[in-house]
């Protein structure tokens, strides 16, 4: 297994020696100073070995049978990467507009169905390492903080003739920290990411289609954001983040990110 401490601190160090000690498998630690996710994910792909590569995120844990189900779907489809779900885990009972809001949870499908680039992550994934044999494939460290990184490389495959498979039967879980059951947090998360995506896209060939875009999204969220009042919390609050998105993107855009 390779895990990729992505702090120059090595805050991860004392933990993975821990680990080491009481585990059958060989642990093999590295360190990304640059924090980019994409980058981390890049140094665990140069250095992961064997015929296949599986992702699971940090904050995630899998069930006993989760990495023999997805290589037992690897088998059935012949595709060249199969992606599970990933679903919340609560130490503590969440607050009702987040259950109701579906903050928390991710799409689904049936096991077999063939994704769109757009369906992807890497927070639970089986990988056919052959992929990574040409260096060019590895994930966009332009995305390393606004994130995407994952979608785009998916999305490069795809077009390259790449399949990816679902497999509803590997599911991982993850972590819910309590400072994610506060709704400042998405508020946070999403005029950060809004505003991230909006300064890069500055630089994007089809820049003012996407301004054009996301103008029109933010006048959508604004007229909608007062009546989603009346539908509840849950209601309110979605349209509340997709609106804070929007307004970032708009200022990332214009040169002013105001949560990085």
């Amino acid at each position: 297994a390779v895990i990729v401490d992505n702090d120059s601190k090595q805050t991860a160090l004392s933990i993975v020696e821990s680990f080491k000690k009481q585990s059958f498998y060989k642990i093999e630690y590295y360190v990304e100073p640059e924090q980019n996710i994409a980058l981390a994910r890049n140094k665990a792909v140069e250095n992961a070995k064997g015929n296949y590569i599986a992702f699971i995120d940090d904050d995630e844990f899998p069930t006993n049978t989760w990495l023999l189900n997805l290589y037992k779907a690897y088998n059935n489809y012949n595709a060249d990467g199969i992606l599970g779900p990933v679903k919340p885990h609560f130490d503590e009972e969440p607050p009702s507009w987040l259950i109701k809001g579906k903050f928390c949870e991710r799409p689904s499908y049936n096991t077999g169905t063939v994704l769109h680039w757009d369906d992807t992550r890497t927070g639970n994934v089986l990988f056919n390492r052959d992929i990574f044999m040409d260096e060019n494939n590895r994930f966009g460290p332009e995305f390393g903080k606004t994130g995407g990184e994952d979608v785009q490389f998916f999305e490069k495959m795809i077009k390259e003739g790449r399949v990816f498979v679902w497999c509803a039967d590997a599911p991982v879980y993850e972590t819910v920290l309590p400072a994610r059951l506060k709704k400042t947090f998405y508020l946070k998360k999403d005029l950060r990411i809004g505003g991230l995506t909006g300064e890069q896209a500055r630089g994007w060939p089809n820049r003012y289609k996407y301004l054009t875009k996301i103008t029109l999204a933010l006048a959508f969220y604004s007229v909608c954001l007062p009546f989603s009042f009346f539908f509840g919390a849950h209601a309110y609050m979605k349209y509340l983040t997709k609106f804070l998105y929007y307004a970032g993107c708009i200022l990332g855009f214009c040169g002013w990110v105001i949560i990085r």
